[in-house]
């Protein structure tokens, strides 16, 4: 588990192919140079969460870690897109007695969406992105949700497209700084909108 708050932001330093699949589908391994001091206290099989997605960790290095993505993996979101040098969120699970400061996020990315803009207000960045459909259900006004592994707060919503606000501080610390439109984004929606989706659709199943 994590909460979307960024720790450290890295940069894929190696993508090497891992075999094929029966469709000729390869897994990768890639390996993500980070700016911790040491990685030596991360445990191998640990869990760290690369733009959103939670990935193992099974190799470790003084300034670097290396995960293994399926195939699955790389089609169901952006890291299938990812080259030598694209920039990733990162975040370490969550420890109990941790501060909860974003919110409650799995790791388990819910689809791709895309940047449609970036727009100057006050002193922040208002960006708009666009979701498919069967996700933008699950996204209200004032509610959370995970973009690239970063906790927000939608500001607004309209149709399958959301904005939500940037401040400075936020850019420099994560991908937000050199995110552009027509970029791709990993999207995880608020664990609470999907449960009670799911229990509103059962009590109306059972209520016909």
């Amino acid at each position: 588990m994590f909460t979307g708050i960024i720790t450290a932001l890295g940069t894929v330093r190696a993508i090497q192919p891992l075999g094929g699949g029966p469709k000729g589908d390869k897994d990768m391994r890639l390996v993500i140079a980070a700016p911790w001091p040491d990685t030596a206290d991360i445990a191998l099989g640990a869990s760290i969460a690369c733009s959103g997605c939670c990935l193992t960790a099974v190799d470790l290095r003084t300034d670097s870690f290396a995960v293994d993505a399926s195939a699955e993996t790389l089609a169901c979101t952006t890291l299938g897109t990812w080259t030598v040098g694209t920039q990733v969120n990162l975040e370490r699970s969550l420890k109990v007695g941790d501060e909860l400061g974003g919110h409650i996020v799995s790791g388990h990315v819910d689809g791709v969406g895309k940047t449609i803009s970036k727009t100057p207000e006050n002193g922040s960045i208002r960006w708009r992105f666009q979701v498919p459909m069967g996700l933008a259900r699950f996204i209200a006004a004032k509610g959370s949700i995970t973009i690239d592994g970063v906790s927000l707060t939608v500001n607004d919503v309209q149709g399958d497209t959301f904005g939500v606000n940037i401040i400075p501080h936020t850019a420099s610390v994560t991908r937000f700084g050199t995110l552009k439109p027509g970029d791709a984004v990993n999207i995880e929606i608020d664990m609470l909108a999907r449960y009670v989706a799911r229990l509103a659709e059962t009590h109306l199943a059972e209520t016909r």
